[in-house]
């Protein structure tokens, strides 16, 4: 649920959809409007922001209807994940399905989840005036980094329910090498929230030079994290770092399993690797095709550009359970 609420909360942002609800109502909110007069409440509480004004001016009801609807399912879907945990919780709560050591992570989770509302609705508020088309960046990128720490959180307290002691190998090396590689991917994905929220692909849609330069001639004197194409260049020497580093261990890992022959080992180490790749390809292809994007549409751009990050979501996750697999020595 958290990856697919992730999801929606990229077509979201690719329909330019984000400041379509003017209001935060976290009970009443799950209900739309119901009729014409409701509708166009609605409607003219979008028409008072900048990028309604200065972007979607021409947007007739049936065009803010659709992004309506992309705002409010990422909403409910927010809704939905916090039923379902309370639901869940109480029931083994009354079951007794739960052991002392299983409490504070759940605490965790829920003020991680609560949170993550908060980060939505302060990004969103950056977006709600009369000047900026988008949401700021920089929220943008904390409230999808966040998402992506709850979702580790949660998969590394499954592993911990799910995985027996036996089934994991020691080897300090490659487990510090794969933390150093997670840090590097959280730095990656923070700049690919940037480059989502400067809408930078489309400031650059060539490959492999970036608008013919192989190094952008203001990468040391205009800013890292606000110049589109700066922002751009980055985003893309990192995927070429991650793509060697990720070689390298998936070589490293190879030899090791066969030292170490666990089954669940053999099984996990194989997925970084054909992820990396995927997840270059899939960049490339989203770049090239960033010329088709349509503002308020779900076009070939879009669909693209939800395959990149749900990747980059597997490439995580993929590398998180290689983390917990190999574990270190212990003393």
């Amino acid at each position: 649920m958290i990856i697919v609420q992730t999801l929606l909360g990229g077509i979201t942002r690719l329909t330019g959809s984000g400041l379509s609800i003017t209001e935060w109502k976290p009970i009443m909110g799950a209900i739309p409007p119901l009729n014409e007069k409701e509708w166009n409440l609605a409607f003219d509480g979008y028409k008072h922001t900048g990028q309604f004004k200065y972007l979607n001016s021409d947007f007739t009801l049936s065009d803010f209807k659709f992004i309506f609807f992309w705002e409010w399912i990422h909403r409910l879907w927010a809704r939905l994940l916090g039923v379902v945990f309370i639901v869940g919780f109480i029931w083994f709560l009354v079951k007794k399905y739960f052991d002392k050591g299983m409490m504070q992570p759940f605490i965790i989770l829920f003020l991680l989840g609560a949170l993550q509302g908060v980060i939505g609705w302060i990004m969103v508020i950056s977006g709600l005036n009369d000047t900026h088309l988008y949401v700021d960046h920089i929220r943008l990128a904390t409230h999808f980094v966040a998402a992506m720490i709850l979702a580790c959180y949660t998969l590394w307290f499954a592993l911990q329910l799910l995985i027996p002691a036996e089934q994991r190998v020691t080897d300090n090396r490659l487990h510090n090498f794969t933390l150093i590689i997670i840090s590097l991917l959280f730095l990656q994905l923070v700049y690919g929230a940037f480059m989502a929220g400067l809408k930078a692909a489309t400031s650059a849609p060539t490959w492999p030079t970036i608008n013919g330069e192989w190094i952008p001639g203001k990468l040391f004197s205009e800013s890292l994290i606000n110049n589109n194409i700066n922002v751009h260049f980055i985003h893309r020497e990192l995927a070429y770092i991650l793509f060697v580093l990720l070689i390298w261990w998936f070589v490293k890992a190879l030899k090791l399993s066969k030292i170490k022959a666990q089954p669940l080992f053999k099984k996990s180490l194989k997925w970084p690797a054909i992820l990396i790749v995927l997840q270059l390809l899939l960049g490339i292809c989203t770049i090239l095709s960033a010329p088709t994007m349509v503002v308020g549409k779900f076009g070939q751009y879009q669909f693209l550009a939800e395959l990149h990050q749900l990747t980059a979501m597997f490439l995580l996750m993929s590398l998180l359970v290689n983390l917990y697999v190999v574990k270190k020595t212990t003393y």
